[in-house]
């Protein structure tokens, strides 16, 4: 099976009709008229990302770094789109000096966040991370929603959206480890 960059959506890539958490996100999203999605590249958002390459409607950007995807939501807002922010637990850390200006401004912010360092993690470097990051963002004011379950992603993502874009809120989605699954290390052959 050949290997595709996020940056090229393979041509195996889902489709937006398909059923799984995936595509409930892609759906809600679309819905609430998400223009902008950034990233930095993660397996665990893979299926989202190239759905979100693949609508015409939504620009992508690639981020060197999560807090730029921040900057890049209060951006969007101000210009009158809606964006949402795709990363993993250990780019949390990177966004908490950022985050101060979507408290002081009162911008929303929605992000997804897959879990590292939860279940079955086997590397270390993830954990300290995973267990600090609720805590790092309700710190800086941001709401923390948590999905575990298949069944509570698209709920947990449509409150997450209410909340961003009705209410104004910073929030978070934790997306649980078990819903993205345990990370096999492949040493190179």
């Amino acid at each position: 099976m050949p290997r595709s960059s996020p940056l090229q959506p393979s041509p195996l890539a889902a489709r937006p009709d398909e059923p799984g958490w995936p595509h409930e996100i892609y759906r809600a999203l679309k819905a609430a008229d998400i223009r902008q999605v950034s990233y930095v590249p993660d397996a665990g958002h893979r299926s989202l990302i190239e759905l979100a390459h693949a609508d015409p409607a939504i620009e992508t950007t690639v981020l060197t770094t999560e807090e730029e995807g921040i900057a890049l939501a209060a951006g969007a807002w101000l210009g009158g789109q809606r964006a949402v922010l795709l990363m993993q637990s250990s780019g949390v850390g990177n966004c908490i000096n950022m985050l101060s200006l979507i408290a002081a401004c009162r911008f929303p912010l929605l992000t997804l966040v897959t879990m590292r360092g939860e279940w079955g993690e086997f590397n270390p470097w993830q954990v300290p991370m995973a267990k600090a990051t609720r805590t790092c963002l309700e710190a800086m004011g941001v709401r923390v929603m948590c999905a575990s379950h298949p069944d509570e992603v698209a709920e947990t993502v449509q409150a997450a959206l209410d909340a961003a874009f009705g209410a104004g809120e910073a929030v978070a989605v934790l997306l649980a480890q078990r819903l993205i699954g345990r990370k096999q290390w492949e040493a190179a052959q």
